[in-house]
């Protein structure tokens, strides 16, 4: 059978959180399909190691996607050197869970800057070259954006940010020929997924999810199915598939999450006291780190 070439080659795509884990595998098979792939971080030297394994024309940037400065210095580098970008990936994001109560507010706030402010001023910085290229902005979210769970109160809250953010944002930039998709993905082999089985209580609660849920699934074939929907323009993509059945029982989750964990946490705590966690693996404390 002939080979069908994919739309994405020669185009541009810029990717967020791209130094690991997800971002990391989403500018591989960017690259793979012939993107150029702008990739951004706050960990220069493993964005530098991932954009040498590439197979295509690509760059890395060091940036906070929450400094507006610093993303609107590096969207004019990569015009220069890779070109106006047609595909934005927002996929930067980090995690903490435990208690709300015994939560430290600035790494809680910070949760909520990185994956939501984060992905606004991602979108603002490069809407414009969106509007020129007729482009296709994808925002990642989560299944915390459709169900929330308990000692997940921030990473919750700005997933059904993003969720929300991109809904409007689609309706808003339609008449402008610019696409917005929404990525609900669960459990992906990430280094902050994987932090998460280190903590008791996170460890228990995601035991006590329904097995098919409870599932890990590997970066690269998260990240293929990604930019197959990038390619065909999707508004939504659902990883695993059956993710899109929980929008249809969307209504009765917090009362079926509400009853379980009444049930469970006093049980838990006796045997796992809760305790804070601090953002996730590497990804999460290179976040925390100032901006320099």
């Amino acid at each position: 059978m002939p080979v069908v070439e994919s739309p994405l080659r020669g185009r541009t795509a810029v990717v967020t959180g791209a130094a690991r884990g997800l971002g990391a595998a989403v500018a591989r098979e960017l690259s793979l399909r012939g993107a150029r792939v702008a990739l951004l971080g706050r960990e220069e030297r493993t964005l530098a190691r991932v954009a040498e394994t590439l197979p295509g024309d690509c760059a890395c940037w060091e940036v906070d996607v929450t400094d507006d400065r610093g993303l609107a210095r590096v969207g004019e580098d990569i015009r220069v050197r890779l070109g106006a970008p047609s595909v934005v990936v927002a996929n930067a994001g980090v995690a903490e869970g435990g208690p709300f109560a015994e939560s430290d507010p600035e790494v809680w706030r910070r949760v909520i800057e990185v994956n939501l402010v984060g992905s606004a001023a991602t979108a603002r910085t490069f809407l414009g070259d969106l509007f020129a290229t007729s482009g296709y902005f994808l925002q990642v979210a989560s299944l915390a954006s459709i169900g929330a769970a308990p000692m997940m109160s921030a990473y919750c809250a700005s997933k059904a940010g993003v969720e929300s953010f991109a809904h409007a944002l689609r309706a808003e930039v339609a008449h402008r020929r610019v696409g917005v998709g929404i990525a609900y993905i669960n459990w992906t082999d990430t280094d902050m997924v994987r932090d998460v089985d280190r903590y008791a209580v996170l460890r228990e609660l995601r035991g006590h999810m329904p097995p098919p849920a409870r599932r890990v699934f590997p970066a690269a074939y998260v990240a293929g199915r990604l930019v197959t929907a990038i390619e065909r323009r999707r508004p939504t993509v659902y990883v695993p598939r059956w993710l899109r059945s929980a929008q249809l029982v969307r209504a009765a989750m917090p009362a079926v999450v509400t009853m379980v964990s009444r049930r469970e946490l006093p049980r838990l705590a006796a045997v796992h006291p809760f305790e804070p966690t601090g953002l996730l693996g590497a990804g999460g404390r290179a976040a925390s780190r100032p901006r320099g």
